[in-house]
């Protein structure tokens, strides 16, 4: 049966969380899937600590990384208002899903990013706001680095932002406050990929399996062995590119999300599922510089006519 479909996304504003994991975790046993021995406590949480690099940035409730967890006297799910809005660019009709002719998604915007990268590191003035929609849409931007293309940064937010603000603060975020890396420097800005992604089409599954693999990203929410509300994400593409089916993909996301007790098949039917869609756009710092040309002498970048590109 399918889902049932809404067009806002699950968490409240300002709630970030980060895309994937590094490399492949274990998913079988009760072992859990952890890349360190950092942890933090949400504010207002009397959960305990977050495990697998779900950490928390300053005061404002926003988690970079990884994925949400939220314990007693949090609300996990705050339905944004449905009549504000907000999210009508993300409706399609009919319940029909993206195609490329109706993609808002576009290079410009990961070149945007690189803009804001590439001034911020080298002290630049930020660039004027580009000349692509400023409609508001959940989003995530990734950097990845080398020909393998290894991830280097991944932080976003559920909450719909509009896209010019949203853009230049997940660009810095995701490139200086993943915790799983070092913040990115100048040097490593000609081996790099960025990708923006606009998380669209919110359904309520009717399962855990009601999703398919490479076409949701998927949300879930469970209660941990200890009574404790706990939700974790992966965006569309990484059970794809992990190799991993239904079941592999749930067993993961319990794993980043703290659950540590043997996964069965019954605790899998207790799990509450959203599945979501992205359009997304990928392009490397060469196909950046190529587009910013005008903008470059001796490869230096000069900030007044980069300003131009939007003038």
């Amino acid at each position: 049966r399918m889902g049932k479909r809404r067009c806002v996304p699950p968490l409240e504003p300002k709630l970030a969380a980060g895309c994937c994991g590094v490399k492949k975790p274990k998913l079988s046993g009760s072992g859990t899937h952890s890349h360190g021995n950092q942890t933090t406590t949400v504010p207002g949480s009397s959960s305990g600590p977050l495990q697998n690099h779900q950490h928390t940035e300053g005061n404002n409730g926003r988690e970079n990384v990884s994925d949400l967890t939220l314990g007693p006297g949090n609300s996990p799910i705050t339905r944004m208002n449905p009549t504000s809005g907000a999210l009508s660019p993300l409706t399609r009709p009919n319940g029909t899903a993206n195609s490329t002719k109706n993609l808002v998604v576009t290079a410009e915007m990961c070149c945007y990013c690189f803009d804001v990268l590439y001034c911020h590191l080298y002290g630049f003035p930020q660039p004027r706001l580009p000349r692509f929609t400023n409609d508001p849409y959940p989003l995530f931007v990734t950097w990845k680095t080398g020909r393998d293309k290894r991830l280097r940064g991944c932080i976003g937010t559920f909450s719909a932002m509009n896209l010019h603000s949203g853009l230049r603060e997940y660009t810095l975020t995701s490139a200086l406050k993943d915790s799983r890396f070092p913040p990115l420097t100048r040097e490593e800005l000609p081996k790099l990929f960025c990708s923006v992604s606009l998380l669209t089409n919110f359904e309520d599954a009717s399962d855990y399996l009601d999703w398919e693999v490479g076409i949701h990203g998927i949300r879930i929410e469970f209660i941990n062995e200890k009574g404790v509300k706990r939700t974790a994400t992966y965006l569309p593409e990484v059970a794809k590119e992990q190799d991993w089916d239904q079941i592999q993909t749930i067993d993961s996301l319990l794993r980043k999300g703290g659950f540590k007790a043997p996964i069965t098949n019954d605790f899998r039917k207790t799990i509450k599922l959203t599945r979501y869609r992205s359009e997304k756009v990928t392009i490397s710092y060469a196909e950046y510089m190529a587009s910013r040309q005008h903008c470059f002498q001796n490869g230096t970048l000069h900030a007044p006519p980069l300003y131009n590109h939007y003038s």
